[in-house]
């Protein structure tokens, strides 16, 4: 129920004022607020009359300047900052590069004064790319490649370029269509030598570039992830690659037979000649013994021909009569019918089947020859009886 109703008592919510007082003095509103903070910050409260309140706003100061102290520790103590090892701090000082501090704490003049930017230096940054281009042979090729780098100067990356990560992917671009463009698609292809080739002239042309923009960036490493043609000629790309690894497979089987066969060669060559030398050896010796034996007989001869002569003859005859199949018996004297043991004889000679039956022959006055069917040589100690 309202207070001015009938039977709200009449009570009126600023009855303590009076009923004729005004608004509130704007000058007790503010003794009442300096009182106060005069009280926080170890003032008396307000004893009455005008001393009192000149008390209260020599405290009320004293409180703001211990704010203000507390305020500026706090301001100076945030310029204290930390570099880690792997990064560079940039110190500008009204917007103006200052200097470039390495790792460990460092303090600078806080802000609006002096600012700190860190950059990281360690970090192995990575940029892809990918395109299709143009070689020098007017063929298309795919090709997909990734750039490793650093920055190396901090200044550099922060206030050189706007975008330097942005400025080196178009650097890649413009670098890798350049080799590219200067080189067949065989080439590029090739095994032997032409991806390592296009890697290192874009890494040189892409480092060069940056330089030139003064990026502030390094390159590390480009890798060829892949370089194919078109799709439309894939198939055909495969089969020249699958013939071309066929020619460097056959050249390697042929390199090992190569390997394999010219030790052997030569090897065997070596036995040759090792057994020509051993008989050249041979020869030589066995002419210089015979030419010793020859000069022997010759001497024994000077000393008695006839006795010489006679031994020739027989040791000849022997060696003959020695080779041949057929025994020859000269009978002059004794009796006619004589006993050869020809089984022993073919038997020392090696036939297998001895003979079924003795052989006998009847002598004359003649010579008779006894011939078997076997041409086989005789033993030396066949025997030879001979008369004169």
């Amino acid at each position: 129920m309202a207070w001015n109703e009938p039977g709200g008592n009449n009570q009126d919510p600023w009855g303590g004022r009076g009923g004729d007082q005004g608004p509130p003095d704007l000058d007790e509103v503010v003794r009442k607020m300096q009182d106060k903070f005069g009280s926080l910050f170890g003032g008396g409260k307000k004893g009455g009359g005008r001393a009192s309140g000149g008390g209260g706003g020599s405290a009320g100061s004293l409180g703001v300047g211990l704010i203000i102290v507390i305020a500026a520790l706090v301001w100076l103590a945030s310029g204290v900052y930390i570099i880690d090892p792997a990064e560079r701090g940039v110190i500008l000082r009204f917007g103006k590069y200052t200097a470039t501090v390495g790792e460990g704490p460092h303090w600078h003049l806080p802000y609006p004064i002096e600012q700190v930017f860190k950059v990281n230096v360690d970090q192995l940054r990575q940029a892809q790319h990918n395109a299709q281009m143009l070689t020098a042979d007017e063929n298309l090729i795919q090709i997909s490649l990734s750039v490793q780098y650093q920055v190396k100067n901090a200044e550099d990356y922060l206030f050189r370029v706007r975008d330097p990560d942005y400025t080196l992917k178009e650097a890649t671009e413009s670098a890798l269509r350049e080799v590219v463009g200067s080189k067949k698609l065989d080439d590029i292809l090739s095994e032997s030598g032409g991806r390592l080739v296009l890697v290192n002239e874009t890494a040189q042309n892409i480092q060069d570039l940056l330089d030139r923009y003064k990026t502030g960036l390094r390159v590390i490493k480009v890798n060829l992830e892949s370089a194919q043609p078109p799709q439309e000629v894939q198939s055909a790309f495969d089969d020249a690659i699958k013939a071309r690894e066929d020619e460097d497979r056959f050249k390697k089987q042929a390199e090992a037979y190569e390997r394999d066969i010219i030790p052997k060669a030569e090897g065997d060559a070596e036995r040759y000649v090792q057994e020509a030398e051993a008989y050249k050896q041979q020869v030589t010796d066995k002419a210089q013994g015979e030419t010793s034996r020859f000069l022997q007989t010759l001497k024994e001869y000077k000393k008695a021909p006839e006795v010489t002569r006679r031994r020739l003859y027989i040791e000849t005859m022997e060696q003959v009569l020695s080779t041949s199949s057929k025994v020859i018996v000269k009978v002059d004297q004794g009796n006619s019918i004589m006993y050869l043991p020809l089984d022993k004889f073919l038997g020392n000679r090696g036939y297998s089947s001895p003979l079924s039956s003795p052989n006998r022959a009847t002598g004359s006055s003649g010579s008779r020859n006894f011939s078997s069917s076997s041409s086989r040589q005789r033993p030396q100690s066949s025997p030879l009886r001979e008369g004169r």
